[in-house]
């Protein structure tokens, strides 16, 4: 049977996670599909791995290059499709479950929508729980459906969790940009603005790795001043490319998108700012400050009492007194989740 799907899978320094992504591919009820697996430049048995893949299976090519990054890798990967009517996209330290592509492939063959887009779990080796990032936009299934009728679709940033239709995707024309972390969202967000129709799917279709202690994914680099000034950068990228569109509803767009980054995105950085050094604190003050001043202050003077408080904080670069409001709000949440426990907080020293 002729490939419906193609499954780009960027590979770097994998080899303790990859036949287990790999066979949950070579394992998806829906078989009509290529696997184009990119190697990056992997120093360690990665690229072996994958060549064995490819050897036994001809569902599965490989396709070699330098070193570049992940948004690099996965725009190699496009460049080397076969003519297939679908495209969807895994990262190589995760795993699907069987009927993931049978289900977003039929769903898209009945409705017609330009992507289908499914909740994702996140699992350690026995366990696999509810992704919060996801729960939310997958709260229910909705078919042909779109981000102005679901709001929270704007936080469905991740590459992974979609099969998009290939005349779709080819004539938005946007790929991953490259270079930087958290090359995601420049790509899923516009895409959920340009889109006809999408199916929302709440049924778990990925299974997203949470990696041992001492083998950190991106995600979970939490005082990293390069994670930090990479995600202001690609909300930037989201924000002008929804400036460079022409037609009017693209500006309530922004705005929506603005106010989804103030309220949700950027407060996530305020947990890690006390617990980050010298660095990771001006690299906040710095970027964070520039995209406030983009975004404009009456955006901010919309918000809640305490979020104008901390961006007026930030933009003043009044960071002490930002991570001292910071520990006094932590410390606040803490105890007031031990009494929702029923358990009796700690004195304070």
């Amino acid at each position: 049977m002729a490939p419906r799907l193609s499954v780009v899978v960027p590979i770097y320094n994998v080899e303790r996670y990859l036949e287990e992504c790999l066979d949950s591919i070579a394992a998806q009820t829906f078989d009509a599909f290529e696997c184009v697996m990119v190697d990056d430049g992997s120093t360690d048995g990665s690229a072996v791995i994958a060549k064995a893949y490819a050897d036994a299976d001809s569902r599965f090519r490989l396709v070699q290059q330098k070193n570049k990054g992940l948004g690099a890798a996965r725009n190699t990967g496009i460049r080397n499709l076969g003519g297939t009517e679908y495209l969807a996209f895994m990262d190589s330290d995760d795993t699907l479950p069987p009927g993931a592509y049978e289900l977003m492939v039929g769903t898209l063959d009945e409705t017609g929508s330009d992507f289908a887009a499914g909740n994702a779990l996140r699992f350690r080796t026995a366990e696999h729980y509810q992704s919060h990032a996801h729960r939310r936009p997958f709260r229910e299934t909705r078919l042909k459906s779109h981000v102005s009728e679901i709001p929270s679709l704007v936080t469905d940033r991740t590459a992974w969790n979609k099969v998009y239709r290939r005349s779709f995707f080819d004539t938005a024309g946007i790929l991953y940009p490259e270079g930087i972390l958290y090359e995601d969202a420049p790509v899923s967000v516009p895409h959920h603005f340009l889109a006809g129709s999408v199916d929302v799917l709440s049924e778990p279709i990925y299974h997203w790795r949470v990696r041992d202690a001492g083998d950190m994914s991106i995600t979970q680099m939490k005082t990293d001043p390069k994670g930090l000034i990479d995600r202001v950068r690609s909300i930037e990228l989201v924000r002008e490319w929804l400036i460079a569109q022409p037609e009017p509803k693209f500006r309530e767009y922004l705005r929506s998108y603005d106010r989804n980054t103030l309220v949700e995105e950027l407060p996530m950085f305020f947990w890690s700012v006390p617990d980050g050094d010298r660095g990771y604190r001006e690299a906040y003050q710095q970027h964070v400050s520039r995209l406030l001043r983009t975004i404009g202050v009456e955006q901010i003077n919309a918000l809640s009492a305490p979020l104008r408080v901390k961006y007026r904080l930030t933009l003043a670069n009044r960071m002490s007194e930002f991570v001292t409001l910071q520990r006094m709000h932590r410390l606040y949440r803490r105890r007031a989740q031990l009494l929702r426990l029923g358990r009796t907080p700690a004195p304070s020293a």
